[in-house]
């Protein structure tokens, strides 16, 4: 099946749909990212702080897949943002990863507190300069931080990659990233389970109408809104299913039954009081 490819502000490609590994086993990457591999991901989402960059690469180097057709994305962790520590905090990444360059790198958290986001931006330029990261990118971030980065860099990130769900779907942010050419890619994309989402009428009535499963119409839904995504799962039945979302499509009345559940309801921390 063909995944649907987003061009980014800077000319570059991303599928649309990718496989993320927040809070998996680090002794058990390396088999579940091979099985997302062999059922045809081949954009990959980790970051530094999640502890499994190795078993990331590990299946990456197994698969025999050539590089040019995988997009590698991690995030520098808070504690590196800065100057001179963000440079050595991708080499490490990198090295961990077994890779010469990541597709896309992103600064994990703005952390406004610390007030390094603009000179780590900064830092970010030059590595993609120097061709160790394609693209660059933020997670997290409100329109004020990103604003500040236009202000004083004049350089507009590739993606914005935040809490977005149907309880949470961050029109408004996602308004001003797209008007900026910032591409929006959701993290928890199906609620973590930390609410009943599946229970919807809206979504279970959309997933009987089509003969799909819950977590397939909700990935339809960010799908057809242009939001690039990458669920997650340790079951390869499920990985298989969560990839298996392009022979249905949603009508705008059951897009509009979903977009009704929005409440403002976030699951995850708030990026501008976050200090972890």
């Amino acid at each position: 099946m063909t995944v649907p490819q987003i061009t980014l502000n800077d000319g570059r490609t991303i599928q649309q749909l990718g496989f993320g590994v927040f809070k998996v086993d680090p002794a058990e990457t390396e088999r579940i990212v091979s099985e997302a591999l062999e059922i045809g991901y081949r954009h990959l989402d980790t970051a530094a702080v999640y502890g499994n960059e190795e078993g990331v690469g590990r299946a990456i180097a197994a698969s025999g897949i050539p590089r040019d057709e995988l997009f590698v994305t991690t995030k520098l962790w808070n504690t590196e943002q800065g100057a001179d520590t963000t440079p050595p905090a991708l080499a490490a990444s990198l090295d961990r990863l077994g890779l010469d360059h990541v597709d896309l790198y992103l600064i994990h958290w703005p952390r406004p507190d610390l007030d390094r986001y603009v000179q780590t931006w900064q830092a970010f330029e030059q590595l993609r300069a120097e061709g160790l990261t394609r693209s660059i990118g933020v997670s997290n971030f409100h329109r004020p931080h990103l604003q500040r980065l236009f202000d004083e860099t004049g350089t507009v990130p590739a993606v914005n990659q935040i809490e977005l769900h149907p309880a949470f779907a961050q029109r408004e942010l996602r308004a001003f990233g797209e008007s900026h050419g910032i591409r929006t890619e959701a993290w928890g994309p199906l609620g973590q389970g930390k609410y009943d989402l599946f229970g919807e009428a809206a979504v279970a009535g959309a997933a009987a109408a089509h003969g799909v499963t819950p977590a397939q119409v909700v990935i339809r839904w960010h799908l057809q809104q242009g939001i690039i995504l990458f669920p997650k799962s340790a079951s390869r039945e499920r990985i298989a299913a969560n990839f298996d979302v392009f022979g249905f499509e949603l009508s705008d009345a059951e897009i509009a039954a979903i977009d009704a559940l929005d409440r403002g309801l976030r699951v995850g921390a708030d990026p501008e009081a976050a200090v972890f």
